[in-house]
């Protein structure tokens, strides 16, 4: 009966049936079980698309074609300071985001408070202009990360880790951005993550790991392919890239510049290594070229109408990532070796298990 368990987000489906305990964990078994959140985005008027069928596996009447339902992780409310785009979808631009400059993050969440407070709290008043303010001022104000791990122990010992740390981290849209981007003209550096460089040497085995996996993050080299937004955006069918080709924002590990990217976690089938279980899957047609393609969430596509947009959402910001999961947009992924083995399938990499755990041991101090 806590306030979170309401039908208009929290419940797989509006009119889903809550008579009953037995019933109410049903209703609420996607909450439950992964922490998604239900959202339903209307198709733009103008989409270059059309949603042909779906397999909903709650037979929900308000999961449509035309408003189709979207089961998202709410994303952090902590370490704002390194977005450069709002919400998985991106709905939420930068607003006054010059490359170069400090990110302008005010305008975007004060919309995203009212939207939020009208919509998820379905709140009958708008908050005031003076409350608004205080909202954007604390979150904005908030940051987050490991500050100590079971087996490395103190992260800021002969490290870098931590919020303190973490709050006096440069960043601006386009900083060391791995597309050319960069407004100071400075070359992208692969080395994104800098926080644990010294326990290489380390008496600790695990701190070892540790150093071993930020240097596997920094320079693995990454065939990277069928990356929508990356690969064809660039027509390169290959890319040879790094984890921080993406996450290329230093020491934050988020997307310096919105970019949202279809790594395939919206894909369906999806990969071995993700859970999919329980989401819907939508199959699109475009208008344009009448091909189809199914997914479990159709992301950028529902603001932007654009079929080439299909399935792409942003990346998040890494920092607090012990804390998170499950994680991607879905929840896909139960675990934090459940991540690494996605992108070790998706990308062929062939990893073993030593480079797996150290990568792993790595994420969890962040």
């Amino acid at each position: 009966m806590d306030p979170i368990f309401r039908t208009n987000d929290g419940s797989n489906c509006p009119s889903a049936d809550v008579s009953s305990v037995d019933a109410r964990q049903r209703a609420f078994s996607q909450l439950l079980n992964k922490a998604l959140i239900r959202v339903s985005v209307a198709v733009p008027d103008t989409a270059g698309f059309q949603i042909t069928d779906i397999q909903d596996p709650y037979n929900c009447p308000e999961t449509t074609a035309t408003n189709p339902a979207l089961y998202r992780r709410p994303l952090p409310a902590a370490n704002l300071k390194f977005l450069s785009a709002v919400m998985w979808d991106g709905r939420e631009t930068i607003f006054g985001a010059i490359p170069g400059k400090s990110l302008n993050l005010s305008q975007s969440l004060t919309n995203q408070a009212i939207d939020a407070t009208a919509g998820h709290a379905q709140g009958a008043v708008q908050p005031t202009p003076e409350q608004l303010s205080q909202i954007v001022a604390f979150e904005t104000a908030l940051f987050s990360a490991q500050v100590n791990d079971q087996h490395a122990g103190n992260l800021t010992e002969d490290a870098s880790g931590g919020p303190e740390n973490l709050s006096g981290q440069e960043s601006f849209i386009g900083i060391n951005d791995a597309l050319g981007g960069d407004p100071t003209g400075a070359a992208f550096n692969s080395n994104v993550f800098t926080l644990y460089a010294k326990w290489v040497n380390s008496h600790s085995p695990y701190r070892q790991s540790v150093a071993r996996g930020e240097d596997l993050f920094n320079n693995l080299p990454i065939p990277i392919t069928g990356v929508g937004g990356l690969n064809d955006a660039l027509n390169q069918p290959v890319i040879m890239g790094t984890c921080t080709t993406c996450h290329d924002a230093p020491n934050a590990g988020n997307h310096s510049f919105s970019v949202p990217l279809a790594i395939g976690t919206t894909a369906y089938p999806a990969m071995p290594a993700l859970d999919i279980a329980g989401l819907p899957v939508y199959t699109i047609r475009c208008n344009a070229t009448g091909a189809t393609v199914r997914v479990t969430d159709p992301g950028r596509a529902l603001i932007s109408g654009k079929c080439a947009d299909i399935g792409k959402v942003k990346g998040p910001v890494l920092r607090a990532l012990a804390a998170r999961g499950p994680y991607f947009h879905n929840g896909a992924a139960a675990t934090l070796e459940d991540a690494v083995e996605f992108y070790n399938q998706r990308f062929n990499l062939n990893l073993t298990q030593q480079q797996k755990s150290d990568l792993v041991a790595f994420l969890k101090t962040l």
